[in-house]
């Protein structure tokens, strides 16, 4: 069916959402009191248990996917639930995607160590906010709009991945291939602390840097020799002067590994920078930069090479990005929410699904914060509003289209 007037929709909505404020906390509990580490495949996979249920209760067909294991590390499996709707895309039904992350950073025993506890309104346990508690609004939220029976779009789809914490090596290619053909990407990590959402994440560049020196007696004959740890200290230090040089663009390098005994002239050296920049562009440039500054080595005699590692593109501010923020504060307006939208440094599963090119908005989980830490909270006030204006979200996307570029 089509969604009712904006403002009974609205009510309709939240008074839904507040009615299953009780059971969210039960099932939140239920899902924080499960370790599900990065590496705890077997944790991971009883979360997935638990969603996987959920999911086919509300009509949607859930494919699970198992991945292989690498480096000797076994991850969970990932879902990638689908629910067709009513409107057909020649009819304007557009293809939403909601996506989430079923592992946290925490070791195994951490959920009996530091269990789930309510103080007051706040919720604390260890993925209360990242992501147990956004994974499940998504999944309330899908089963309010079932409820009401509004199915006015062309597909729901909501991924639940097992790796996210450590960069989602696994599923990154199933992430890419579920964006595929999405008009609209919707991320369901937590709200920032002041109720934010996440309108772009900058992109992760990894680089490895390997500088080739000449060994020789540093006693006997260091003329002999060149020495690969001085060019690379000298190269540290103009990498990390490009600071500053364009806005919203940091570069860090974090490990710096040389030589074998302090009576030889270092041969080789090796450094691994990081680099985040807001817009691709930017990392193009600062790529183009490491490796003017890696072509003019400080030391005669040594050579250095640069090797991009990996890359995970930004989650770009575009005017597409904006009109889904506009369409956010809108459907948020009627139930007394008002959104700010923020950029942020941290990457998640929303920067590849907006390097395809859809359209993403992130943080539509309720409000919390800490996460990582020990301290890591819920606000369990906010849960219902957040609910409903994800849900609202939604019902306003599934039949709207992008606009600009």
């Amino acid at each position: 069916m089509s969604a009712p007037p904006q403002q009974e929709l609205s009510a309709h909505l939240l008074d839904l959402a507040r009615s299953r404020r009780l059971p969210f906390l039960d099932d939140l509990r239920e899902l924080v009191s499960i370790d599900s580490g990065s590496y705890d495949a077997a944790g991971v996979n009883r979360v997935a248990d638990w969603v996987q249920r959920r999911l086919r209760r509300t009509g949607f067909h859930v494919e699970r996917v198992t991945f292989p294991t690498s480096q000797g590390h076994a991850v969970g499996d990932a879902l990638v639930a689908r629910k067709r709707g009513t409107l057909r895309a020649s009819e304007g039904g557009r293809r939403i995607l909601l996506a989430g992350h079923m592992d946290t950073v925490f070791d195994h025993g951490t959920a009996a160590a530091r269990p789930f506890s309510l103080d007051g309104a706040i919720a604390r346990g260890p993925g209360v906010s990242d992501d147990k508690g956004g994974l499940l609004a998504g999944i309330t939220a899908s089963e309010i709009l079932d409820e009401l029976g509004i199915t006015a779009y062309d597909e729901l789809i909501l991924l639940a991945t097992p790796d996210e914490e450590i960069g989602s090596p696994a599923s990154r290619t199933l992430i890419e291939r579920t964006a595929d053909g999405v008009h609209y990407g919707l991320g369901l990590e937590c709200a920032r602390e002041n109720g934010d959402l996440v309108i772009g994440r900058k992109g992760v560049a990894d680089f490895r840097i390997t500088v080739r020196g000449r060994a020789a007696h540093a006693g006997i004959e260091p003329e002999r020799g060149a020495n690969a740890a001085l060019a690379a200290a000298h190269l540290i230090v103009d990498l990390q002067a490009l600071n500053g040089r364009w806005d919203d663009v940091t570069v860090n390098v974090g490990t710096v590994r040389a030589g074998t005994r302090p009576n030889i002239v270092c041969p080789d050296a090796e450094l691994r920078l990081e680099v985040r920049a807001a817009t691709t562009a930017d990392v193009q440039r600062v790529r183009r930069a490491i490796e003017r500054a890696a072509h003019q080595p400080a030391v005669t005699g040594t050579t250095i090479t640069v090797e991009q590692l990996d890359l995970c593109p930004p989650m770009e501010v575009t005017s597409r990005s904006r009109h889904m923020l506009d369409l956010a504060r809108q459907a948020a307006r009627p139930l007394g929410v008002t959104l700010g939208a923020v950029s942020t440094g941290g990457v998640g599963d929303a920067n590849l699904i907006a390097g395809t090119g859809v359209p993403t908005l992130d943080g539509l989980g309720p409000v919390g914060g800490s996460d990582h830490t020990p301290e890591e909270w819920l606000d369990t006030t906010t849960v219902p509003h957040r609910i409903a204006v994800l849900a609202a979200l939604v019902t306003a996307l599934g039949s709207t289209e992008t606009t600009g570029t």
